[in-house]
């Protein structure tokens, strides 16, 4: 079982560089409901372009940002591209998060216990 867990944790690790790819396709608001949308079910590229007030072209940049991330993917079927939404790689930003918490709740609580000791 430990060692599930090690390489369970190791799965989640992720570089520096893909956090800053994560994170920074997620910093533009079209990318984050491009990445909802797809995480619902695939979607045509035409069909997310048609929701967007911009170029069909710049909905393509958006669709390679959010893949060079690692938070979509696209696979052809005739002439559309498919695009899927990765739940792993949005469970993997989520992990992070979650240490991050970790760390922020465990100094709220000592704080708290230095504070209940000061008289």
């Amino acid at each position: 079982m430990y060692n599930q867990m090690v390489v369970h944790q190791q799965y989640l690790e992720i570089s520096d560089d893909e956090i800053d790819r994560i994170f920074r396709a997620l910093a533009d608001a079209t990318r984050r409901d491009i990445v909802r949308r797809t995480l619902a079910g695939e979607v045509t590229v035409s069909h997310l372009a048609a929701d967007y007030d911009m170029s069909f072209a710049a909905v393509q940049k958006h669709i390679a940002v959010l893949e060079g991330a690692g938070l979509v993917s696209k696979r052809p079927q005739g002439r559309e591209r498919l695009v899927r939404g990765n739940p792993e790689t949005i469970r993997r930003a989520q992990h992070l998060l979650d240490r991050y918490e970790q760390i922020w709740r465990a100094r709220i609580s000592r704080l708290d216990d230095l504070l209940a000791e000061d008289p």
